[in-house]
């Protein structure tokens, strides 16, 4: 399945400062019987969204008309937990397109390349500057480059670069996942079984 090509992001963010965020809190267990992609985003974070009759809880970020963007801003260690690619797929179909963090779980940072949402990886120091600039100015903007690699807080002009995988950097710039990129090289893949 293809995804949104990534290139420059330029958006306002929404900030998770909470440390050690799990994929059971991202998207919780009972809602993995689905099977397609779609409606993840519908419970993302379901059990901080919403009390237990179904009402928006005012006091989460995601429920506060104050912040909005396709970027959010978490604390350290975000996706720890269980390997679940439904975690990631409830953030792309809510609308991120880019999660930062001090620190991401491996599992989880590699759902995120493949499914379409850039994770970048900064500084703790940067992220707090990140988290002091959303909280006094909840529409600074943020600009992610992934040909430069770059993360931009734009209202100061500091940044931080960021390291990818060539591969994965490569896919997501033209929106592919991996069976994507194989079906490109269809031509190629064909030529070469053609020579043997």
């Amino acid at each position: 399945m293809a995804y949104d090509k990534f290139t420059i992001l330029r958006d306002t963010a929404v900030p998770l400062p909470t440390e050690n965020v799990d994929t059971d809190q991202i998207i919780p267990a009972r809602f993995l019987k689905a099977t397609e992609r779609e409606g993840f985003g519908d419970n993302l974070f379901r059990d901080w969204r919403y009390d237990v009759e179904g009402n928006p809880k005012k006091d989460f970020v995601l429920n506060d008309p104050t912040y909005s963007g396709k970027i959010l801003v978490a604390g350290k260690n975000f996706g720890s937990g269980s390997s679940r690619e439904h975690a990631v797929w409830a953030l792309y179909d809510y609308g991120f397109r880019c999660v930062v963090s001090s620190f991401f779980a491996d599992i989880f940072k590699n759902n995120c390349l493949n499914i379409g949402v850039l994770p970048v990886t900064i500084s703790p120091e940067f992220a707090d500057k990140l988290f002091n600039a959303i909280e006094a100015d909840p529409k600074t903007e943020i600009e992610v480059s992934l040909p430069e690699q770059k993360i931009t807080l734009l209202s100061t002009g500091e940044s931080e670069s960021f390291d990818i995988n060539e591969y994965k950097k490569a896919n997501m710039q033209n929106g592919f996942d991996d069976i994507d990129y194989l079906l490109n090289m269809s031509s190629e893949i064909e030529a070469f079984e053609a020579s043997r």
